[in-house]
C-alpha cells in the first residue's frame, strides 16, 4: 500500500500560479516603498508635463515669430465694473480661486491621514466647488471673447490670428483637466464620506487625488504668467 507524504514548500519559496504573478508585479512596492497608485499618478503627471510644456513652448514660439501685432491683453481680458473696464480682474479672481482650492486640498489630505473622515470629505467638496467656480468663470471668459470680441480659433479681429488658436487650445486643455479633476474629487470624497477607506485603513487615494489637483494648479500658474502677463 503506497503512502503519500505532503511536502511543504521551503521557507521563502515564491508562490506559483496567479499568486506568483501578482507577487512579481508587486515586487517594486516592496523595493521602493511606493504604491502602484501613487507611482502611476506620478508617471501620468510627468507625461502631462511634457504635453503642457510643448503647448507653452509652441505658444512662445508663435508669439515671438509672428509679424502681426499681438492683441493688447489688458484690453482683451478687461471686464466692466461700474461702467469702467478693469484689466485682468477676472483672471486675478480665477487665479485666487484655484490657488485657494490647492490649500483646501492640502488640508483635506492632512485630515485624511488623521482619520478625520467628515472634515476630509467637506474639504474635498469645497475644493471641487472652487474648481467648478473656476471652470464657470473660464466659460464666461470664453463667451466674452467669442461673442463680444469676435475672436475665433482661426481668426482674431484684434490682431494676430494665432492668438485665438493658442488661447483656446491651451486654456481649453487646462479647463478640461480641471473639469476631470472636479469629477475625480467628487468621486473620492463620496467614498470618504461613506467610510469606504475606514474599512481598509488606507487613505492614500486622497493623497493621490491631491497630487493631481496640485499639478493642475501649478500648470495654471505657468499659463497665467506666460499667457496673461507676458
Amino acid at each position: 500500500m503506497s503512502s503519500q507524504v505532503a511536502v511543504e514548500p521551503a521557507h521563502g519559496h515564491p508562490p506559483g500560479g496567479l499568486r506568483g504573478l501578482v507577487a512579481d508585479w508587486a515586487s517594486d512596492e516592496r523595493a521602493f516603498h511606493v504604491s502602484w497608485g501613487k507611482a502611476m499618478m506620478w508617471i501620468f503627471l510627468l507625461s502631462d508635463t511634457f504635453v503642457f510644456s510643448c503647448f507653452l513652448v509652441g505658444y512662445m514660439t508663435v508669439r515671438m515669430s509672428t509679424t502681426v501685432p499681438w492683441p493688447n491683453l489688458s484690453e482683451v481680458f478687461a471686464i466692466d465694473v461700474g461702467g469702467h473696464p478693469v484689466p485682468m480682474l477676472l483672471i486675478a479672481i480665477m487665479t485666487f480661486t484655484l490657488i485657494t482650492s490647492s490649500g483646501t486640498m492640502a488640508m483635506a489630505v492632512n485630515c485624511a491621514y488623521r482619520r478625520d473622515r467628515l472634515a476630509c470629505a467637506k474639504l474635498m467638496f469645497v475644493t471641487a466647488w472652487l474648481g467648478e467656480v473656476f471652470v464657470c468663470m473660464q466659460a464666461y471668459e470664453w463667451t466674452k471673447l467669442i461673442v463680444v470680441e469676435g475672436i475665433r480659433p482661426w481668426g482674431n479681429p484684434l490682431g494676430a490670428a494665432q492668438f485665438g488658436s493658442t488661447f483656446f487650445m491651451i486654456t481649453g486643455f487646462h479647463g478640461f483637466h480641471v473639469t476631470c479633476g472636479v469629477i475625480y474629487l467628487l468621486f473620492i470624497a463620496s467614498k470618504v464620506l461613506r467610510g469606504h477607506y475606514d474599512l481598509s485603513g488606507n487613505y492614500q487615494p486622497v493623497e493621490i487625488a491631491g497630487l493631481y489637483w496640485h499639478f493642475v494648479d501649478l500648470v495654471w500658474v505657468f499659463i497665467f504668467a506666460l499667457f496673461y502677463l507676458w
